[in-house]
């Protein structure tokens, strides 16, 4: 009975003790501008392993477009090894990976990269330089966050989508369940390398399709960095390279400050960078992936406005100058999907808002426009009106 008294006394007085812990993480990683990375004159990338005073064993993960558009590209990159041995060792052969949405819709690419972690012994010291568009990156980026609980990642984005945005984030992640990036993590890269030369292949869409995440960031951030992609608007969609460079530089500084800017893990309903995207998403995988990301974010973004235009946060001329920059830079402001309805009769691209609200771990919150260069956020959005704006666009641009 006494032994049974203290034990109840002792569980008692643990019970009101608690142990308190925080710490903060320093993060640091740079993007590096160049062209033709892996030319022996250019140093940049041996450079950036040098500072560690060791040599660096890095393996190489390649998506088949890039491999297909730049057949040369892997002779280069062993010959590039072969050059700085002091300072790079080559893992392998570089694994090909399918590009696009397949590369994240498909299991099998990341369990290749999972697979060759144990081959060729790639542990936490080591490197996976991942080259490819945004689909690519987000894939390898979450195979090296998984791996050996993080395995140091290199990014080489090889379209403007991944050189101006989704390459030199934070985010990594697969679809799953029918939703794209459901499975993830948050885990910064080591160094991005924007290599101008990629850009010179890509197909006419995926040239044009980053443009709209530039547009995006300009419209809630920087009226004056709209103001230029409206300037420039005619060279871009020429392919200037020149216009495209200052494009590409100023998006991604703008976007490495939103990361620096308090949130970058998104532990909070706050996603700015989001605009558009609620509905583009969505529409990405009711095309079955058909329409480009950027594409999506082009229409997503026109379907916001035309939605802030009509509950009167901006003029009709704001929301015209918008969706004008747009078909100026050669996009498609309407597709099908946009307006597909379920059996009851209710617009399909709607439960997109249900879905981001999940993702966003409870609230929602939409950033819509309250003027050009200045985003706001709100905490539902109207289906009536949703369905108007459609309406306006299908009206407007189905035809186009």
């Amino acid at each position: 009975m006494c032994c049974n008294f203290e034990f109840k006394k002792l569980a008692s007085t643990l019970r009101m003790k608690e142990i308190n812990q925080s710490f903060k993480v320093q993060f640091d990683y740079k993007v590096i501008f160049t062209e033709k990375l892996f030319q022996i004159s250019n140093t940049s990338f041996v450079d950036y392993f040098k500072q560690f005073n060791k040599a660096a064993r890095v393996y190489f993960v390649l998506d088949e477009g890039v491999s297909l558009a730049h057949p040369e590209l892997v002779n280069e990159i062993s010959s590039y090894f072969s050059h700085y041995s002091n300072d790079l060792v080559l893992l392998g052969e570089p694994l090909i990976v399918a590009g696009g949405e397949d590369s994240k819709n498909d299991r099998t690419h990341l369990d290749n990269i999972l697979k060759a972690t144990d081959t060729f012994k790639i542990d936490r010291h080591s490197y996976i330089a991942a080259i490819g568009g945004g689909a690519v990156l987000d894939m390898a980026g979450f195979a090296t966050a998984i791996s050996h609980r993080g395995i140091r990642h290199i990014r080489i984005p090889t379209t403007v989508l991944s050189q101006n945005d989704s390459g030199i984030g934070v985010k990594n992640g697969i679809n799953s369940f029918g939703k794209k990036n459901y499975l993830g993590s948050f885990a910064p890269p080591k160094a991005v390398f924007n290599d101008s030369a990629f850009l010179t292949t890509l197909e006419e869409r995926d040239w044009r399709s980053g443009i709209s995440e530039a547009v995006k960031v300009a419209l809630i951030k920087d009226e004056s960095f709209f103001r230029s992609i409206q300037k420039d608007a005619a060279k871009l969609a020429k392919r200037d390279m020149p216009s495209m460079e200052d494009l590409i530089f100023r998006c991604a500084e703008m976007h490495m400050d939103h990361i620096a800017g308090g949130d970058p893990f998104e532990m909070g309903s706050s996603r700015p960078l989001d605009f558009g995207h609620w509905a583009a998403h969505k529409m990405e995988q009711l095309s079955n992936y058909e329409i480009r990301h950027g594409e999506a974010v082009a229409i997503g973004i026109s379907l916001d406005v035309t939605y802030s235009y009509l509950q009167g946060r901006i003029t009709e001329s704001e929301c015209k100058e918008v969706t004008d920059l747009f078909t100026a830079l050669g996009f498609k402001l309407f597709h099908p999907v946009i307006s597909e309805t379920d059996a009851d009769g209710e617009l399909k691209i709607i439960k997109g808002l249900k879905e981001f609200q999940e993702h966003l771990g409870g609230e929602l919150t939409i950033m819509l426009l309250e003027k050009l260069g200045k985003g706001v956020e709100v905490h539902e959005m109207d289906d009536a009106l949703i369905k108007e704006a459609v309406k306006k666009l299908e009206a407007i641009y189905s035809l186009a």
